[in-house]
C-alpha cells in the first residue's frame, strides 16, 4: 500500500484498500466484497461496496503507481512488454462488457467479458501493470448502455490491438524500459498494430496463423506462413529451449528466415523476418514475425518467444491466488477499481517471491513459488498460528518434494532428448 497510499485523500478508503488488498491475499474461497469485509472484521460491506463504486480515488493513478513500483524491481533494457486478454464467464446482459463472444477461459463462444492485460516480465521476475476492459461494437453503438454502466462518453470501439496499443503506448511514455514486446497471433496478424511497434522502435516476437501471407521478395510475393515452413530442408531447424518451464527446459526446433517479411515500409531502419518453431514430439508449428531496430541473434528471438508465456502465468496466478475473475461489480469504474487492487496485490506476491533468498544453497528445495509465498503470508501475517515452526516445517517440505519431482522430469525430459 505504501506506493499508492497517497492517492486516497481520506484515511477511509485509503484503509479500506489496504484491507482489501489484504482480503485478496487471504485464505478465502471467494473474494467478493461480502467476503473481503468479513476478513476485515466489518459488520456490513459498504465499506468495501464504497471504495469501488463512490469513494473519491484515481485507479489509473494508483496503476501508475504499481507500474512504477513493478519496473523499479524488475526493470532492464532488454525486459519484454507482453499483451493478452482473458475473459469471465458472465450471467446476464447489464455487467461493463458483456456479450456472448469467445474466450480462451472457456475455449469456445460464452456469454463473457474479456480484459485486455499488459505483462511486464524483466530481470528475474514477472507482472501485470495495465489493464483495459474490452467493449464491443455491441456496447459502444449503444450509448444508453454505456451511460447505465459509467461508461464515460468519450469511449469509443477499439479492437483488441489497438487497446494493447494503447497500453504499450503508454508504458514507454512513462519511460518503463523495455527492449521487445510480445503477444499471440490475435495481435501479430494486425500490421496496424506491428507498425506502431517500430515507431516505438521497440523490437517485437509476435505469433502470427499458419495462413498469415508472409510478404516476400520486398512485397512483390505473399506465400502463407506454413507453406513456407514445408519447402525447408532439414538443415534449416535448430534445436534450442525458450526458456525454462514448470517441466523442464523448453526445448523445441527454431528455423528463422533472417531479414524478410518486409512490410508497408521498407526503409523503416530495421530488420524483419519470420521465426518458426517446430515441437520435437507432435511436430506442430507456430509462427513468429519478428522486428528489430537493430541487428539480433537467434537465441534473443527465442527467448523473446518463450518469454510470452509469463503473461499466461501472471493470469493463473492472479485468478487462483487473489480472485481476479471473482469480481461481482458491473460498473466501468468499478471493474477497474477491483482489477487494479487485484495487480496490487499479485505485486505482492510476485516481488515477495523475487526478493526470498534461501541462507543456504540447499539444491534440495526449489525457489519460493509466488503460491507458497501467499501461504506464508496468511500462516504469518494474515493468520497467524501458534505453530509457526509446524507451518515452516511443511512449506520447506512441500519445496523439497517440488524439487524431486522436478529433477525427475528434468533428467527423463533430457534422456529423450538425448535419443537419436
Amino acid at each position: 500500500m505504501g506506493c499508492f497510499a497517497g492517492r486516497f485523500g481520506r484515511v477511509e478508503p485509503r484503509r479500506a484498500a489496504g484491507q482489501f488488498v489484504t482480503g485478496l491475499l487471504a485464505d478465502l474461497e471467494v473474494k467478493t466484497c461480502w467476503q473481503l469485509a468479513e476478513e476485515a472484521g466489518h459488520a456490513r460491506p459498504d465499506a468495501m461496496q464504497r471504495l469501488l463504486y463512490r469513494a473519491v480515488w484515481d485507479a489509473d493513478a494508483v496503476r501508475d503507481d504499481l507500474r512504477q513500483l513493478i519496473t523499479a524491481r524488475f526493470g532492464a533494457p532488454d525486459a519484454v512488454l507482453v499483451v493478452d486478454d482473458t475473459g469471465d464467464l458472465k450471467k446476464g446482459v447489464h455487467t461493463v462488457g458483456v456479450q456472448r463472444q469467445y474466450t480462451g477461459t472457456a475455449g469456445r463462444i460464452e456469454n463473457s467479458q474479456v480484459g485486455v492485460f499488459l505483462g511486464y516480465a524483466g530481470v528475474d521476475g514477472h507482472a501485470l501493470i495495465d489493464r483495459r476492459v474490452y467493449l464491443p461494437a455491441s456496447w459502444t453503438d449503444d450509448r444508453d448502455r454505456c451511460r447505465a454502466a459509467g461508461v464515460p462518453d468519450e469511449v469509443e470501439f477499439a479492437t483488441k490491438p489497438e487497446l494493447a496499443a494503447e497500453m504499450i503506448t503508454a508504458a514507454l511514455v512513462a519511460g518503463v524500459p523495455a527492449g521487445w514486446a510480445a503477444a499471440d497471433e490475435a495481435y501479430g496478424n494486425s500490421s496496424v498494430f506491428r507498425a506502431g511497434l517500430r515507431e516505438h522502435e521497440i523490437g517485437y516476437v509476435l505469433a502470427v496463423s499458419r495462413s498469415h501471407l508472409v510478404p516476400l521478395d520486398g512485397g512483390k510475393a505473399r506465400v502463407r506462413a506454413d507453406r513456407i515452413a514445408a519447402d525447408l530442408p532439414a538443415s534449416a531447424w535448430q534445436r534450442r529451449s525458450a526458456g525454462a518451464g514448470s517441466k523442464g527446459p523448453r526445448f523445441y526446433d527454431w528455423a528463422w528466415l533472417d531479414d524478410v517479411c518486409t512490410d508497408a515500409d521498407p526503409d523503416d531502419g530495421g530488420r524483419h523476418s519470420l521465426l518458426i518453431r517446430k515441437n520435437t514430439t507432435t511436430g506442430e508449428l507456430a509462427f513468429y514475425r519478428c522486428w528489430t531496430p537493430r541487428p539480433a541473434t537467434l537465441a534473443q528471438l527465442v527467448r523473446v518467444a518463450g518469454i510470452r508465456w509469463t503473461v499466461e502465468e501472471a493470469f493463473q496466478a492472479a485468478k487462483g491466488q487473489v480472485g481476479l475473475d471473482q469480481h461481482q461489480v458491473r460498473r466501468w469504474d468499478s471493474w477497474h477499481r477491483f482489477t487494479t487492487l487485484a495487480l496490487a496485490a499479485l505485486a505482492v506476491l510476485t516481488i515477495c517471491a523475487a526478493d526470498a533468498t534461501d541462507d543456504s544453497t540447499d539444491s534440495r528445495l526449489i525457489k519460493l513459488t509466488v503460491n507458497e509465498i501467499r501461504r506464508l503470508i496468511n500462516a504469518c501475517l494474515i493468520r497467524p498460528i501458534t505453530d509457526l515452526a509446524h507451518r515452516l516445517h511443511w512449506s520447506s517440505w512441500r519445496r523439497q518434494h517440488q524439487a524431486r519431482a522436478r529433477q525427475a522430469h528434468y533428467t527423463r525430459r533430457l534422456n529423450l532428448e538425448l535419443q537419436p
